[in-house]
């Protein structure tokens, strides 16, 4: 009987909405977003938990609250090498949100609670495609928590640090070959993790009008001990395929931040910003699966992954129309780290370029609502998954709205 190689699990912990580079994505603000994802060296709300602890005492008020949700629709495809085959991944449409609140119980102190969903999506793939026996559908949420403290010195430069929380459910099935028995048996992986990991920054203000940010996201590595594992065969095979229990870790790479903002023109209309974001995909060479039953057909299998380290360049422009109305424009390039020999369904990852625009009104003071919309441009790679010969060309392609409040006093 062969040894069932299994893909995914915990790669799609972030895989979930798939964006270009790997299984990370970034919709943790409607303002940001609108201004081409930047926001490390920004200081507008309390969304510098997220972005950069050190900007969170530059926001003016004692108080500041923001939350929003997009509204992703995605779509995937696969055509196959050398045949004539495709198939589409179904994408049910996903909500990911975010809510911040920050406090100044001084003027250069700041506390605060930052709450993300960075991964979560349901996707799936037709019953019979022909990567069946990499993955099949998949449910996943997860959602972070960061409480934060921060801190400023002279109105030039700013610190801050916070503990991530970060927790997650995920529900996997797959197609399992059955080389002695006619037909396919299904595996089904439900589990549940939860680790630590921190976010430190530092925000400096050299000259009027110029703010230069610094942050770092560390690792985390999300190991779920004890997933159920169920397989579903012919009852001849029961004993080869029994009830199980299984540890699966994946890393969630650490981030370091850079940004540079410049806010200029008649009562400051004009704000341009660029953000350099280094992912430390390197960290991710392979996903290891662990049955803690072990028989001839399910044991300990490592997956590899062979990520490489990529560098996300993005810029972004505001301008306030007036005191009720700003509108924003913003960029960037995603490079995918999955080398084109290991390129799977999970994480169909290409070079995507995002283009965004963004609109905030200010109806009365202190509130603030945004809209942004993110397009990120259909982009197609052809690659392999070597260790399993699964070759065929993907392309992706997204449409993002969402919706924000901000308020602060």
């Amino acid at each position: 009987m062969r040894r069932i190689s299994i893909l995914l699990l915990f790669v799609c912990l972030a895989a979930t909405m798939s964006f270009g580079g790997g299984y990370q994505v970034g919709l943790h603000s409607i303002r940001n977003i609108g201004m081409g994802l930047i926001g490390t060296s920004l200081s507008n709300d309390a969304s510098s938990l997220f972005y950069n602890p050190g900007g969170a005492p530059f926001v003016n008020e004692k108080w500041s609250f923001s939350g929003g949700i997009s509204f992703v629709f995605a779509r995937s495809t696969f055509q196959a090498k050398d045949v004539n085959y495709q198939a589409t991944m179904k994408h049910e449409l996903n909500l990911p949100f975010y809510f911040y609140a920050a406090y100044k119980p001084t003027k250069n102190l700041s506390v605060g609670l930052a709450v993300n969903t960075p991964y979560g999506n349901r996707l799936s793939w037709d019953d019979t495609w022909k990567g069946r026996y990499l993955i099949q559908n998949l449910s996943f949420k997860a959602m972070t928590f960061q409480p934060t403290i921060s801190y400023k010195f002279k109105d030039i430069v700013g610190i801050g640090i916070g503990l991530v929380y970060a927790y997650g459910t995920v529900d996997l099935n797959k197609a399992i070959p059955l080389e002695s028995a006619s037909g396919d048996g299904t595996l089904h992986i439900n589990g549940t993790t939860g680790h630590f990991g921190f976010n430190a920054g530092i925000m400096v203000h050299p000259v009027k009008g110029l703010s230069v940010g610094v942050d770092y996201r560390s690792k985390i590595e999300m190991k779920v001990k004890g997933a159920t594992a169920t397989f579903n065969v012919p009852q001849s095979l029961r004993a080869q395929f029994p009830e199980n229990k299984v540890d699966v870790m994946l890393p969630l790479p650490a981030n370091l931040d850079f940004g540079a903002s410049y806010t200029f023109g008649k009562n400051n209309q004009w704000m341009v910003g660029i953000n350099l974001c280094y992912v430390f995909w390197n960290t991710y060479d392979s996903l290891v699966f662990d049955f803690e039953t072990k028989t001839s057909a399910v044991g300990r299998t490592a997956n590899p992954a062979m990520y490489e380290s990529r560098l996300i360049e993005r810029i972004g422009v505001e301008y306030k129309i007036n005191n009720m109305v700003a509108v924003r424009l913003g960029g960037y390039y995603d490079p995918s780290p999955v080398p084109t020999e290991y390129m799977n369904p999970q994480t169909p990852s290409v070079n995507e370029t995002g283009i965004t625009c963004g609109l905030s009104l200010y109806p009365t003071k202190g509130l603030c609502i945004d809209a942004a919309f993110l397009y990120l441009m259909g982009a197609t790679k052809e690659g392999t998954y070597s260790p399993d010969n699964f070759a065929g060309t993907y392309r992706t392609g997204f449409n993002i709205p969402g919706i924000g409040l901000t308020y602060n006093f």
